[in-house]
């Protein structure tokens, strides 16, 4: 196997046990911040935070992508002057247009906050969330950076570091907070995020200093800038489409909130009650269901610079590799996945959160977000080939029908309404991405992998569902008869794929191409 071949699995790799760690001390984290503040407090802080990752994207401009994307390519040309200068303008340009954006949000916040949350209650924890932004800018750039240059290892310690931190101030800031009611602890939970980010950033900042680039004879940064209009160019060109995904993605997002409370209200249900079911979908339904995918975005990461480099050199078997890589790997991990949310959904939300009502979403969620665990590769590998325009307008229709489905489904039917209106905008984007690359280049593949798959699922649900019941028949606590039934479960689903070659060495080597 070729070395870029080597540098591309193994920095996956290195993502996903650092995105792993990262999930599990997130876990914890939110587990703690659903009892304490229970489903009223995360609807709270679900409505304050939308705000922010709109702010964020439009001061990234998509520019870490589009780093990644240049630094490689520069570094592959021996360009260190180039790389240096695409890391200068992009840190001008986000920390300028960052600080004041921030500024302009916290002057105008009471404003933005009479207009945007449905509950004012939120105001405190938008208030506590907002000076992240220019932390997380220049954070990106870093990381877009240390993504081009190869060097995931360090983005990888940056993030654990961030968590870590994160999980300790929730812990002291919500316990602290507490008492004065739960508008003020879910803003303590808020301020943890920017001082974990600040951490990080230091931390990036000091790793930078040790092992980037060092600085040429010469080198100002108004010579970068003076020189950096067509770099800015570059950047842009990359930048733009992937800023106008995220605008829209966090205008959706921001207005999400309202949106469901609002289909809700026609519904019949209060404002409390509503604000207490989206903290149900949003804060206990969704981390679940996001738990497995850590594994497919760590593939997404590493995916760009190895799909952008493989269409520049017009190796298009390359190219479908990396495709056929995705796609199993995310099958791999979707599926038992999907029929572990889908049977226990009860069982985990009753365990996990004290809120057995949140299983009914969890499990009508679970077999439409099988689709989310191929959408990210499928995202990336559009990135990788140039066509950001094609995942923004695939993420603009898929939008659409996502908000009508939300507003028509919950104004009749509910919260159960909002989560498959939720669902059928998860289904269309992912198909929407497939049909762009199956158009672009052409998508070919084996059916075999899926239907072995498909076998072992419905095997692992059936064991899992008669292991579980008799588990419980037979007095056993509901914790142990949760995880005996899953191992055994699990067990049959790697079995069955061993047993099929799904699973055989020979078949993994030859489909992952991993460095074993």
């Amino acid at each position: 196997m070729s070395q870029h071949g080597q540098s591309f699995m193994k920095g996956t790799f290195v993502l996903s046990v650092a995105a792993f760690i990262n999930r599990i001390l997130g876990f914890i984290s939110g587990m703690y911040i659903a009892r304490v503040l229970g489903a009223e407090g995360i609807g709270i802080l679900m409505m304050a935070h939308p705000l922010v990752p709109l702010v964020i994207t439009i001061t990234e401009l998509g520019l870490p992508v589009a780093i990644s994307k240049l630094v490689a390519e520069a570094n592959a040309r021996g360009e260190r002057m180039k790389v240096r200068r695409i890391l200068h303008v992009s840190l001008a340009v986000t920390g300028f247009l960052s600080v004041a954006l921030t500024t302009i949000s916290l002057f105008g916040s009471e404003w933005i906050a009479s207009i945007l949350l449905s509950d004012q209650r939120a105001y405190y924890a938008m208030l506590a969330i907002t000076p992240i932004a220019p932390i997380v800018a220049v954070s990106a750039v870093l990381k877009g950076y240390f993504r081009g240059m190869q060097q995931m290892k360090t983005i990888a310690a940056s993030d654990v570091l961030e968590h870590t931190v994160q999980i300790a101030c929730v812990l002291a800031l919500v316990h602290l907070l507490l008492p004065y009611g739960v508008a003020y602890a879910a803003a303590g939970a808020m301020a943890a995020s920017v001082v974990s980010e600040a951490i990080s950033l230091l931390f990036l900042v000091a790793s930078y200093k040790l092992y980037g680039e060092s600085k040429m004879p010469g080198e100002t940064w108004a010579s970068h800038l003076k020189q950096g209009r067509s770099t800015l160019g570059e950047l842009l060109q990359i930048g733009l489409p992937t800023t106008g995904h995220g605008v829209i993605h966090s205008l959706y997002s921001t207005f999400q909130p309202l949106l469901i409370t609002t289909s809700l209200a026609l519904a019949g249900i209060g404002t409390a009650l509503a604000t207490k079911q989206f903290g149900m979908l949003a804060g206990y339904a969704f981390p679940l269901l996001f738990m497995p995918s850590f594994i497919t975005q760590s593939l997404s990461t590493a995916l760009i610079p190895a799909i952008g480099e493989a269409a520049a050199n017009k190796n298009s078997l390359l190219i479908h590799e990396r495709m056929n890589q995705a796609m199993i790997l995310g099958l791999l991990i979707g599926a038992p996945a999907t029929v572990i949310l889908y049977v226990w959904a009860t069982p985990l939300t009753t365990l996990v959160y004290h809120a057995p009502e949140a299983g009914v979403l969890l499990q009508i969620l679970a077999p439409m977000f099988f689709l989310h665990y191929f959408d990210a590769p499928l995202h990336a590998i559009l990135l990788g080939l140039g066509r950001a325009k094609a995942t923004l307008w695939n993420y603009v229709v898929a939008t659409l029908f996502k908000s009508v489905a939300i507003f028509v489904f919950g104004s009749q039917y509910g919260i159960i309404g909002v989560a498959y209106g939720i669902g059928i905008g998860i289904v269309i984007q992912t198909l929407l991405n497939f049909f762009s690359i199956s158009s672009s280049i052409g998508f070919y593949w084996s059916i075999r992998p899926y239907v072995k798959v498909a076998i072992s699922m419905i095997l692992m649900m059936l064991c899992g569902n008669w292991t579980y019941h008799y588990f419980v028949s037979n007095g056993m606590p509901q914790l142990w008869c949760v995880i005996t039934s899953i191992v055994c479960s699990l067990f049959l689903y790697f079995a069955t794929l061993v047993f099929t070659g799904t699973l055989s060495r020979k078949s993994t080597r030859h489909r992952f191409s991993f460095p074993w």
